[in-house]
């Protein structure tokens, strides 16, 4: 089969490989589509190198069909769509015994301990299998959409943490996939106001599209200035960062009202260091809260909302590329222009 060998940063090779065979608990499938995250691209660019197996396919927003099933598989039938929540906890620690197999110390993830989706054919082992990472969809709808349920997924993680409700006013940092689903997920939670803070002016007009209320430039306009003025001088119920740039953190501490939430979606630049002034967080009571991956339960409720049309995906993937030039797609979406780049093999 043909796949996309990541050898070290900078260098992904385009190379015939051989065809996973299955054993009779795993499932082969046949990738129709991976959608790049933005951690591919840290990886690609040597920013992200921890827990990197080299060589390595990476991938893990990956939907396709079902190729070939293990004897001993029951529920999964050649040619069902599917698509892969890709973190495969342990169910045995004391986060995956507590809710929390997200952050599993021992689990393996869809394209880093496990071969992804750059490839015409990814196997799902076993005991990813048997706990239940492979979803099948109720409806054949593209891959390249399916697979937008793995970012997504973790994106309804964070929304769990973030106490956005009926009359809540939220501001999102940034306006990449992230902020695009975080600001749907605000808008069907029954926010009142979303105002949606990003720089560039393509995706500020795709927020106005999904439905935020305000957007700003920060570069040229008074972000202080337009949240107070929506708030009446109170300030946000909720603000998610989504983009890892250290100094949003203590703009958001400024900006959210007294007893606040704040989210760090995004993994912060660098080693992550922020300069913050913690007594924002001591007077205003706020509360800091992070997210980190999903579970599989968030991964399910992703698809299903896909699947419903309650959360819009088709103008999200704004461009595609074939599996030969996957070192173009990275680039594209390292780029910034676009919204999600799909890799279609």
């Amino acid at each position: 089969m043909l796949a996309a060998v990541f050898q070290k940063p900078g260098q992904m090779e385009i190379m015939e490989v051989e065809t996973p065979t299955i054993g009779p608990d795993e499932v082969l499938v046949k990738i129709g589509a991976n959608t790049i995250c933005g951690t591919d691209v840290r990886i690609f660019r040597g920013e992200k190198t921890k827990g990197i197996p080299l060589p390595a396919i990476l991938g893990h927003e990956v939907a396709g069909h079902v190729h070939e099933v293990g004897r001993n598989v029951r529920g999964y039938e050649v040619g069902a769509p599917v698509a892969m929540a890709p973190v495969i906890a342990c169910h045995r620690c004391f986060y995956c015994q507590n809710g929390m197999e997200n952050i599993c110390p021992n689990q393996k993830i869809v394209g880093y301990d496990v071969k992804g989706g750059l490839s015409e054919y990814m196997r799902v082992p076993a005991d990813a299998v048997a706990a239940g990472n492979l979803f099948v969809a109720q409806n054949d709808i593209p891959s390249e959409f399916l697979a937008l349920a793995e970012p997504l997924a973790c994106c309804v993680n964070g929304h769990h943490r973030s106490r956005i409700r009926l009359n809540s006013t939220v501001l999102i940092m940034g306006s990449g996939p992230i902020g695009l689903f975080h600001l749907q997920l605000s808008l069907l939670a029954g926010a009142r106001t979303v105002i949606v803070s990003e720089p560039s002016a393509s995706r500020r007009a795709a927020a106005t599209a999904f439905g935020a209320h305000i957007t700003v430039d920060p570069t040229s306009e008074d972000l202080a200035a337009v949240v107070f003025d929506a708030t009446e001088g109170l300030g946000i119920d909720t603000v998610i960062i989504c983009i890892g740039i250290p100094s949003l953190v203590n703009n958001a501490l400024n900006l959210a009202r007294q007893g606040g939430c704040i989210n760090l979606f995004a993994g912060l630049a660098a080693k992550g260091w922020a300069e913050i002034e913690a007594n924002l967080i001591h007077y205003k009571e706020l509360e800091v809260t992070g997210t980190a991956n999903s579970r599989r339960a968030d991964y399910q409720t992703a698809l299903r909302l896909i699947e419903t049309g309650r959360i819009k995906v088709e103008a999200m993937v704004t461009d595609r590329f074939p599996l030969r030039s996957a070192h173009e797609a990275l680039d594209k979406a390292a780029s910034g222009e676009g919204i999600k780049i799909a890799i279609m093999p």
